[in-house]
């Protein structure tokens, strides 16, 4: 399911950074520092009222500069707004209304979005009409009044933020499988892109960075609807100088979030790195269907169980992803290169999957029959109940007597037990552990 969108734009010096640090520290808003990818500071979640968005923070506007760095804001700010579903317009309310506001409202025409114009710094609630009044010459309808600093008139205008966002973002935008093509940058992803759809859709460069956007391409295979997404490679923080590269990042892990599973090239040749295992992580954490795709096979010298080793090789580095298949393929012979959707299909099955309560309690049992659960001071785990509540990925939602009793190991061997029985390939398994009440430690 993909997140909305949400950009906050501006001219320079109205308080956008604080608006967006405001909104992603209310109401338990997640800024996700997980074993993958350290997010840049301008993309971070949130949530208002029980709706996730992603939120896109962007550097003043200056409309007309011939400065390089102030050109590179303004056109980041475009890329954000090219991305966004609701653009917040934020001006000053103590300074009033300026040349480059209406530059920039000029431009936010164009984009066809729905804009919602912010009126910031606004302090005493007496004053807002009177902050405001100037700004409806701009034409976005009613400003709304606020001051982020002292979170004045903040749930209203998330009020309007959630509900400008499209229906459909919640409920899922179609049926087709979206799969995003992650991985460092020149590992083959555009050109798999193309050699699967037969199109010349995406740039191919043996330039690193060629693609600096996200791009969908929609194909149709063995009667299944698929959406490929070719990402900007993602390279180690420090190696992101660029600043319009920081936006190609921000756009790759933005496709990480709405696909359903994430097709991890690595190079053969070069192996597995440890920025390779970063973006595992963070599609691990981001619980969506993983597979690692090992391209330009055909330059590796071959001897008898050569793709076994390599294969046990990267299992055993990605310990956290262990489920996840791994596949060998030349792109460029098109060498097995079909055996990647057909995985992504069952990959989409098994994370759709539903087990039945008593299939599910009686595998449980058994397993708990076969090795006892941990104690501690003489006080058992108890297990007493499970079900599944969830797909995509599947979660388990477990009664027990202690939750301090759950050791880590011994929740790996129940995963274990779980996927000895199902096919769950290509795809984490979550789980929930609740405490039975009344229950005395």
């Amino acid at each position: 399911m993909s997140k909305p969108i949400l950009a906050i734009v501006g001219r320079p010096n109205v308080g956008k950074s604080t608006f967006f640090n405001r909104i992603i520290g209310e109401r338990r808003a997640i800024v996700e520092d997980v074993p993958g990818v350290t997010r840049d500071r301008i993309y971070a979640e949130a949530e208002w009222n029980g709706k996730e968005f992603a939120v896109i923070d962007t550097g003043g506007i200056e409309v007309r500069t011939d400065d390089t760095i102030l050109a590179q804001m303004r056109d980041q700010a475009v890329m954000a707004m090219d991305m966004a579903d609701v653009i917040v317009f934020m001006v000053d309310g103590k300074e009033g209304l300026t040349t480059a506001d209406r530059e920039v409202a000029t431009m936010l025409r164009r984009t066809g979005k729905e804009i919602i114009l912010v009126v910031n710094k606004v302090d005493k609630p007496s004053k807002s009409y009177e902050a405001i009044y100037d700004f409806y010459e701009l034409g976005f309808g009613e400003p709304i009044a606020i001051s982020a600093a002292n979170m004045t008139n903040m749930g209203d205008l998330l009020d309007r933020i959630v509900n400008g966002f499209p229906q459909e973002d919640y409920l899922g935008r179609d049926e087709s499988i979206n799969i995003a093509v992650i991985g460092k940058p020149n590992v083959g992803k555009s050109s798999l892109v193309n050699a699967l759809t037969k199109q010349k859709r995406v740039i191919v460069s043996p330039i690193a960075g060629t693609t600096r956007d996200t791009i969908d391409t929609p194909f149709t295979y063995k009667d299944r609807e698929y959406t490929l997404i070719d990402t900007a490679g993602l390279r180690k923080k420090s190696r992101v100088n660029d600043n319009i590269e920081k936006y190609s990042v921000v756009r790759a892990i933005a496709a990480i979030e709405r696909c359903d599973i994430c097709i991890l090239m690595i190079d053969a040749v070069e192996g597995l790195t440890e920025q390779d295992k970063k973006i595992a992580g963070y599609a691990h954490e981001a619980g969506k269907g993983l597979m690692i795709v090992v391209n330009k096979w055909d330059l590796i010298e071959k001897e008898t169980n050569t793709m076994r080793d390599y294969e046990r090789k990267i299992k055993g580095e990605l310990l956290f992803a262990s489920y996840a298949p791994v596949l060998f393929v030349s792109v460029l012979n098109k060498l097995r290169i079909y055996d990647i959707i057909d995985r992504a299909a069952r990959i989409q099955d098994a994370r759709t999957m539903r087990i039945t309560t008593g299939r599910l309690n009686s595998i449980i049992e058994d397993a708990v029959m076969m090795r006892q659960p941990p104690s501690d001071k003489g006080r058992r785990l108890k297990i007493y109940y499970a079900t599944q509540i969830g797909t995509c990925p599947p979660l388990f939602s477990f009664s027990i007597n202690d939750r301090e009793l759950m050791h880590f190991s011994y929740s790996r061997y129940i995963e274990n037990k779980i996927r000895e029985h199902f096919d769950f390939e290509g795809t984490s398994i979550k789980f929930v552990w609740n405490e039975r009440r009344g229950e005395q430690r």
